[in-house]
């Protein structure tokens, strides 16, 4: 199923495995099956025992796998086969399940572990799509981060029924205890937030014990960003009020004739502006 080349990279990535995985199918007898078992059967191959084919079970939909810490309940899911774009989201939920770190930030990652409350969400995903990765890598770290919050990855193209039946009409789309939660790209942070209730109450007293800005620029696209680097050069204390830095330029992967950039991707180009 993985060519050479894909083989090596995921065996350098399986040595940072600290506790032994589990990969638990759902199969059925179509085509995709057979695809999906090959490939959870070339993961194991490469992991020098640390990947195990653990017994298969019977989940609604099939082809479906569970990547579990063996002999917890800690795991993610997903609902398809992970390649193209997704390929990334599988080699790290093995990482995490598996009890590497996240480079998340520290804050965030208590955050998540401090969550009250049950939340299972389901996201809807391309293998074309450039922005699911994000949203599919960040819930599936909460659900490793926190045993009350699951998560279940779904390919679209493979469930077309369910995606018509719950009027999905653009990927990401995430649902929350059945109920449309968000869609679009979405990073950790948003998504915690939006689920904490206190998280403003925190993030208002941390920027009230900061002292006052002399320019608050509101906006973290392409202009806040530039007003913000004039502005610092004169040495005028500034900050940024934004959801999210890079604004919707994240969502934008193509950028043609940027002044002086002939070609870019949204968020290469966030990544350099908040540089």
């Amino acid at each position: 199923m993985l060519d050479a080349n894909l083989k090596t990279q995921l065996e350098g990535y399986l040595k940072n495995i600290v506790h032994t995985v589990e990969l638990v199918a759902s199969l059925g007898a179509g085509p995709k099956s057979q695809e999906l078992k090959a490939l959870l059967e070339d993961i194991v191959s490469v992991s020098h025992g640390k990947v195990e084919m653990g017994r298969d079970y019977d989940d609604e939909r099939q082809p479906s796998f569970l990547i579990r810490r063996k002999g917890t309940d800690i795991g993610v899911r997903f609902a398809g086969i992970p390649l193209g774009h997704e390929f990334t989201s599988l080699v790290l939920a093995l990482l995490h399940v598996g009890g590497h770190p996240s480079k998340a930030a520290q804050d965030v990652i208590q955050q998540v572990k401090d969550l009250e409350g049950d939340y299972v969400f389901e996201t809807y995903f391309s293998l074309s799509c450039q922005n699911c990765p994000d949203v599919v890598q960040a819930l599936n770290l909460m659900s490793v981060l926190n045993p009350r919050i699951k998560h279940v990855a779904i390919e679209g193209g493979l469930f077309k029924d369910e995606v018509d039946a719950r009027k999905v009409m653009a990927v990401p789309t995430v649902f929350l205890n059945g109920e449309l939660f968000g869609q679009g790209r979405m990073e950790l942070e948003q998504i915690v937030a939006k689920i904490d209730s206190g998280a403003e109450k925190r993030a208002a007293e941390k920027i009230k014990a900061k002292d006052p800005f002399d320019v608050l620029i509101i906006g973290g696209g392409p202009a806040g960003a530039a007003a913000a680097i004039y502005t610092a050069r004169k040495g005028i204390r500034t900050g940024i009020a934004a959801e999210r830095f890079g604004g919707q330029v994240l969502d934008t992967m193509a950028i043609e004739n940027f002044i002086s950039v002939p070609h870019t991707e949204g968020p290469k180009l966030a990544a350099h502006l908040e540089q």
